[in-house]
């Protein structure tokens, strides 16, 4: 059987198509029976958008597992169509009201992402908690990083600073953000992001999301290549300086080093240079 929900689009423009089989579990009477389940296919959006959010679309369609299980679908009408028709919604438009919820705030939220700073929606609904806490899972960096102990050592260490966590207060319109740590890297993709809302474009949001995550790694990169030319060279130990003082996101990139480096005395003794020269940085431009 085939279950298909279609978005409507423009006919001169091509159309993203998202597919997936859904097995049904096999019955004891039949474990070999071949056909046990569902194709769901979702269309909508640019001919390659949906791809960005594949995770989302791949996760939503779980949610249909348990509605499948009974031959006859007697919930066709009144669970499972229901639930097709808000694919769109729920695993695509989530960013785009991200960003309408905080506008030019959208830094903070990037910047906590990137630092691995636990972020509390209060005084809000449901969707609302769930929609900032998937944008935070998309705007990081958790699951890229060549080395998984990394983000363990990050959320160690901010987990026992309570007084890090960003807080998003919806009781008022618009909502109040505390305890806030933006940098220069992070606002300087505010616009960007104010534009693509602007045009209520999901996919150029998701791309210009993964655009900003595919920065900051080539910056992560970078420093993890002058860090380790700096332990035998004092002039890349100044390139280091440089860098970090021209990238705007030096707090983050040195954050992350210090962690993946925490094992190396040598590295952690020029991360803690590098870390004196930014700080220094930060005092004169005060």
């Amino acid at each position: 059987m085939c279950l298909l929900f279609t978005l409507h689009s423009l006919p001169e423009e091509a159309v993203g198509c998202y597919c997936c089989l859904l097995e049904q579990e096999r019955s004891p009477e039949q474990p070999d029976a071949d056909g046990n389940g569902y194709v769901i296919c979702f269309m909508g959006g640019s001919e390659k958008g949906l791809n960005l959010f594949r995770l989302e679309l791949d996760k939503y369609v779980q949610g249909l597992h348990s509605s499948l299980q009974t031959p006859e679908l007697h919930n066709l009408e009144t669970e499972v169509r229901p639930y097709l028709s808000r694919w769109y919604e729920e695993s695509v438009m989530h960013i785009h009201r991200v960003v309408q919820l905080v506008q030019s705030n959208i830094s903070f939220l990037l910047h906590a992402a990137l630092s691995h700073t636990h972020v509390e929606v209060i005084n809000s609904d449901e969707r609302t908690k769930a929609d900032v806490s998937r944008f935070i899972k998309a705007a990081s960096l958790q699951g890229l990083s060549q080395q998984d102990t990394t983000t363990a050592s990050l959320c160690k260490a901010i987990s026992e600073d309570t007084h890090s966590d960003l807080t998003i207060d919806c009781s008022s319109s618009p909502p109040t953000l505390s305890n806030t740590v933006s940098n220069r890297f992070c606002d300087d993709w505010i616009q960007a992001f104010l534009n693509g809302a602007e045009r209520c474009n999901p996919f150029l949001l998701r791309q210009i999301l993964e655009n900003f995550k595919l920065k900051a790694i080539q910056d992560m990169n970078s420093l993890k290549r002058f860090v380790r030319q700096a332990e035998m060279s004092h002039y890349a130990l100044f390139r280091c300086c440089q860098f970090l003082q021209g990238c705007g996101n030096g707090d983050v990139l040195l954050q992350n080093a210090r962690a993946e480096h925490s094992d190396l005395p040598e590295s952690c003794s020029i991360i803690t240079v590098l870390e004196e020269f930014l700080k220094e940085q930060s005092q004169a431009q005060a």
